[in-house]
């Protein structure tokens, strides 16, 4: 317990963690209160003005590496190439592991299992074979306790007999792993002594990588980890006073967060009684301030935005059912609960008179498209247009050849504008659109181009947002005069994800399937087993039912192995199944093409339609009740959901089977193995994200995904959920971030976010 004196003089009297912690100078003045929850609570007024200091400090920060001790002109540009420009990137590029040097292991007691670093001397080197027939390099090394051997896969013989020579000493880092009786490290990091030293001497020459924990850093192309150390430890101890705490202290006190820059010194240098296993887990005190403050901030923009638009001024719709009633009349079908209910959502967010910001999630095949549509139908009635963007042509097809059928029946005019459109087609869509004379446009990122005028636009519906980043919802929404903005996704996305994504959207989620879904089957099946898949074709073919059979390719490419569709669907109708009608679907076909191709198998005049992955979404063929999905391992596993999604329409049982060759990656069997054991989208969303990490989850690196330089949100969910709460609370009592005291909270902010997040207006 801290106790806090005062003076005679009614001075109060800091110990010196406190003053430390709170980074205080001489001059400056604290207020000290005490909160409900028995924390006490400084406010900190420097005795400079703060902005002075906080630009000599970032100008501290802002160093580029060149000038660091130890970095020349090649290691900064090795260091660039990686991110690391100026001594700022340096700080906040953690170790990724950290190693235990405190003590060296005896070989006699390395541990299976267990990362070890250990002193030994080769005794044996060669190269070896395995009985089939596959090479690599063998050295046993010893210390006297015991031996272990070392082995590398991927090798240059003559380099490694060169380096690994008998008698030659050093210290060696890997994973232990037991083979029967024999203990063995694959692919070991080797740091030589050199010769005539002892190891005594060498150790007591570098406290830099002995007798302490030791971090690990990602980057190692063209430096080695003691270079790198060394530059860290020059930027960490010359810099990390630079590093300014702008976190609210009410927010560091209820946290019980570390000043940043003792988080940081802590999470590069950690210190020797540090737990190696809780540091490795990113879980120590110093690793939860710096996810927090990183969180913080970009919930903190979103906050802002979120609240921004609900203060912006919208168009505030009439629903007068014109469009909307007539379309349920001609649906053969019912709408679920769920749909009605995230309609009913929808509806009051556009009577509202400001801007909706919502996101629709749901399911393969929950009915989102129908969802999209009468909530563009309530624009339509206003005489509002719509704008419906999704990421491939082939999906904006889609929506277009669903979405006609029922507008052309209710005297609705709906437009395709994709980058394929050409001369005149293109110049009349164009008019058609700045006329106003085309109410409902669907399109690819061509509807956001500088040539696209709409003449009053009211809705903008983005689907499959994760394609998309943050900067094109603003460009969409500046066709128009603050137009609703609907989101739609039928990839899940895990709450963290959504939290960090589409932080500033209101969320609905479809989660029931419209009634007489049967639960598909799925099972993985071998090359080998090709016969009995064409059987189970053949089989429900036989009674009355029909079957896709997916590609990956459209045609055979000589730099691929992929069983292509054209050519399939040849050999499938004129040598396995020459008494059925086989149809084909690929993405390069007209779209008057693929309207007739799947109008054909919707009427049951094809028993099997050959597809590549065009059929992800929008077909619904209720008595399809087999797709067999080739090369499974190679396609994604939120695609091969969707995939699945085409199947199990009906009331009748529907099997899934994903072929493949068998030669399977690690990723890859964990894909298809998560196939077969579940049906539940957000348990593979879930799975999706951690085979892949978040930023291929998201389908490309850019996607609108942050940046983030600590914070992991697989690994530091439940910090995200905090520092969110604590950002949107902090907005709700400062609205626009407009008070005195806040000033620093904007500047960094806009400093951190405000490009990405498009927060100009808060500097």
């Amino acid at each position: 317990m801290t106790i806090i004196k005062l003076s005679e003089d009614n001075r109060i009297s800091l110990p010196l963690e406190v003053t430390e912690a709170l980074g205080l100078k001489p001059g400056d003045a604290v207020e000290l209160t005490a909160s409900e929850n028995g924390f006490l609570l400084a406010r900190h007024t420097p005795a400079s003005p703060a902005p002075l200091r906080e630009s000599v400090s970032r100008k501290n920060l802002e160093t580029p590496m060149q000038f660091i001790k130890g970095v020349g002109p090649k290691l900064a540009e090795n260091l660039a190439k990686k991110g690391v420009s100026v001594v700022e990137d340096a700080l906040f590029l953690l170790p990724h592991r950290y190693e235990d040097r405190r003590t060296l292991a005896k070989i006699g007691r390395l541990r299976p299992g267990a990362n070890e670093v250990f002193f030994a001397e080769v005794i044996a080197a060669d190269a070896a074979s395995t009985r089939g027939g596959k090479r690599f390099f063998e050295v046993t090394v010893g210390d006297g306790s015991g031996t272990v051997t070392l082995k590398w896969f991927h090798f240059n013989p003559a380099f490694m007999k060169k380096i690994w020579k008998p008698g030659r000493k050093g210290i060696f880092t890997g994973e232990v792993v037991q083979y029967g009786f024999q203990r063995e490290v694959h692919h070991p990091e080797v740091e030589w002594l050199p010769e005539g030293e002892d190891l005594a001497a060498v150790m007591a020459g570098d406290p830099l990588s002995f007798g302490r924990i030791l971090p690990v850093y990602p980057l190692t192309e063209g430096l080695s980890q003691k270079t790198l150390r060394k530059v860290m430890k020059e930027a960490v101890d010359r810099f990390v006073a630079d590093v300014e705490n702008h976190l609210p202290l009410e927010v560091i006190g209820r946290h019980d967060l570390m000043p940043l820059d003792k988080a940081l010194q802590a999470a590069h240098f950690p210190a020797n009684d540090a737990d190696l296993q809780t540091l490795n887990n990113g879980a120590t005190a110093a690793h939860r301030t710096l996810a927090f403050d990183e969180f913080f901030f970009l919930e903190l923009g979103l906050a802002l935005k979120k609240n921004g638009i609900a203060l912006e001024e919208g168009i505030d719709f009439q629903v007068t059912h014109k469009y909307t009633k007539e379309l349920l009349k001609l649906l053969p079908f019912s709408l679920t609960n769920a749909q009605r209910r995230v309609l009913s959502e929808i509806k009051n967010d556009m009577m509202a008179p400001h801007p909706m910001h919502r996101l629709v999630q749901g399911d393969v095949g929950c009915g989102k498209t129908l969802v999209a549509l009468m909530a563009a139908l309530v624009a339509v009635e206003n005489d509002y247009q719509v704008a419906i963007m999704a990421p491939t042509e082939i999906l904006a097809e889609q929506h277009f050849l669903n979405i006609h059928h029922w507008c052309d029946a209710l005297g609705v005019k709906v437009a395709l504008l994709t980058s394929s459109l050409k001369g005149k087609a293109k110049k009349a869509a164009l008019e058609e659109i700045a006329t106003g004379n085309a109410q409902v446009v669907i399109g690819t990122h061509a509807v956001i181009q500088d040539k696209v005028e709409f003449r009053r636009l009211g809705l903008g519906i983005i689907d499959e947002q994760h394609r998309f980043g943050v900067l094109q919802r603003g460009i969409l929404k500046k066709k128009g005069q603050n137009p609703d903005i609907l989101v739609m996704t039928a990839t899940p996305i895990p709450r963290t994800l959504a939290m960090t994504v589409f932080g500033d959207l209101s969320l609905s989620v479809i989660d029931e399937l419209p009634p007489g879904r049967t639960p598909v089957e799925t099972r993985i099946a071998f090359e080998s087993r090709r016969s009995q898949v064409y059987g189970v074709i053949r089989e429900e073919v036989k009674k009355g039912r029909q079957a896709y059979v997916i590609y990956p390719l459209v045609e055979e490419s000589e730099k691929s192995d992929l069983k292509a569709a054209a050519q399939m669907a040849e050999q499938l109708q004129s040598d396995v199944f020459p008494d059925l009608r086989v149809g084909l679907l690929h993405g390069r076909m007209r779209p008057d093409e693929k309207e007739a191709v799947m109008a054909a198998f919707k009427a049951r005049e094809t028993d099997i339609l050959v597809a590549t992955t065009v059929i992800e979404v929008g077909i619904d063929v209720p008595n399809a009740t087999v797709m067999v999905i080739e090369h499974a391992e190679r396609f994604g596993l939120s695609q091969l959901h969707q995939l699945r999604g085409r199947v199990g329409r009906g009331s009748d049982k529907s099997r899934c089977i994903l072929l493949t060759t068998g030669r399977l990656s690690e990723d890859g069997e964990k894909r298809l193995r998560v196939m077969e054991s579940t049906s539940d989208g957000f348990r593979i969303a879930e799975a999706d994200l951690e085979i892949r990490g978040p930023g291929d989850f998201l389908g490309t690196r850019q996607a609108g995904l942050p940046d983030f330089r600590v914070a992991n949100i697989l690994r530091d969910g439940r910090i995200l959920e905090e520092a969110r709460m604590e950002a949107f609370s902090f907005v709700e009592k400062d609205r626009g971030l407009v008070a005195p005291e806040n000033a620093g909270l904007r500047r960094e902010l806009a400093r951190r976010w405000g490009g990405r997040l498009e927060l100009a207006g808060i500097a």
